[in-house]
């Protein structure tokens, strides 16, 4: 048997709209799988520089001749521009019976592709779960990356293989649930990249040169942590909110009560308002989260709210029966994501 991939059986030809950072990558890892990349679409000159960087030699041309010459057809495209694209390639009939089509939108599932599955094409919606750098590092994390795969129960398999092929795990998500999904990923990721600037802003406040340097360790093992205690907790079990530590979980006000203070002095002297405003809703979710899974206690729960009532508006008091309680089981991290797509002509969206 050879070991070349290009002469497996099944090889198809792929067409790239949208050269950003998600599609030159997934293109370049499906030339990796034998899969001859046959045309891409690049509007930008960062978009024209990445295609020849990831895919070298692949043609460069525009959406229509893309989508005629390909036999599998990877939208990588914005959220926002992705039904508009399906709309206006049917409006020109350049969609084709038989033809696989892929977009790696996290918010939508294979309804967006209803103009494309009029004339016949295999509709597959397969996002990763992965912030994207848009350069050959990614392909080594495409290695066991989680995809959501939706796709109609007959060519489901089409969208699980084409996964595996390019190292990842497939995880097969329903129409209706994407938008949760996607959302999920997009508060995980973003968010974090958020805490991590506030955090930096407070650390270089306070003298530290190099937040980012001091950040890591703690932030490794946190994250870690919490990751681990999610995975370990089952459908029934507290999850990532056993991992927490600090003086929410220990219930110590007098400490946030401080923290409260000098971070709205920070907000008022520098300007960054939204770090004590974020401190505040973070910790009040601590709270009502450690209170609903037994780790706090209610009068420790209430001093801490105290503690915050002035730094940002939220309820007064917590009830254990009001609480969030464990969370019935995200699909995990990225979101990536609107995962860092463009179509070449606008700036790649953020990856959730």
């Amino acid at each position: 048997m050879s070991a070349d991939p290009a002469a497996r059986p099944g090889r198809l030809g792929v067409g790239v709209v949208g050269a950003g950072r998600v599609g030159a990558v997934l293109g370049s890892a499906l030339a990796g799988a034998g899969h001859p990349v046959v045309a891409v679409s690049a509007v930008s000159q960062e978009s024209r520089e990445r295609a020849a960087t990831l895919l070298p030699g692949v043609p460069v041309v525009d959406v229509p001749e893309v989508v005629r010459r390909a036999e599998l057809v990877l939208l990588a495209v914005p959220d926002d521009a992705l039904p508009g694209l399906v709309r206006g390639v049917a409006e020109t009939g350049g969609w084709q019976a038989g033809q696989i089509v892929v977009h790696t939108s996290g918010r939508f599932g294979v309804d967006v592709l209803a103009p494309a599955r009029a004339a016949g094409v295999i509709p597959l919606a397969l996002h990763p779960a992965m912030t994207f750098t848009g350069t050959s590092l990614d392909l080594a994390r495409l290695a066991g990356c989680a995809f959501a795969v939706t796709a109609p129960a007959p060519v489901l398999p089409i969208g699980q293989a084409l996964v595996v092929e390019v190292g990842g795990e497939p995880v097969v998500l329903q129409e209706e649930a994407r938008g949760l999904y996607h959302a999920g990923l997009a508060h995980a990721a973003n968010h974090l990249v958020v805490l991590v600037a506030q955090a930096s802003d407070a650390l270089r406040a306070a003298g530290v040169p190099e937040p980012g340097r001091v950040l890591r360790p703690l932030l490794d093992a946190a994250l870690d942590g919490a990751l681990r205690a999610e995975d370990a907790a089952g459908p029934d079990g507290p999850g990532a909110i056993s991992a927490l530590t600090g003086p929410v979980r220990r219930g110590d006000a007098g400490t946030v009560g401080e923290h409260v203070v000098t971070l709205a002095a920070l907000g008022t002297r520098t300007g960054a308002v939204d770090v004590p405003s974020g401190y505040g809703a973070l910790a009040r979710a601590a709270a009502s989260r450690a209170l609903a899974a037994g780790l706090l206690g209610p009068a420790d729960a209430q001093r801490v709210l105290d503690a915050l009532a002035g730094i940002n508006a939220g309820p007064g008091a917590l009830d254990p029966q009001d609480g969030p309680g464990p969370a019935p089981g995200p699909a995990g991290p990225d979101d990536g994501q609107d995962d860092g797509q463009d179509d070449g002509g606008t700036s790649p969206q953020e990856d959730a």
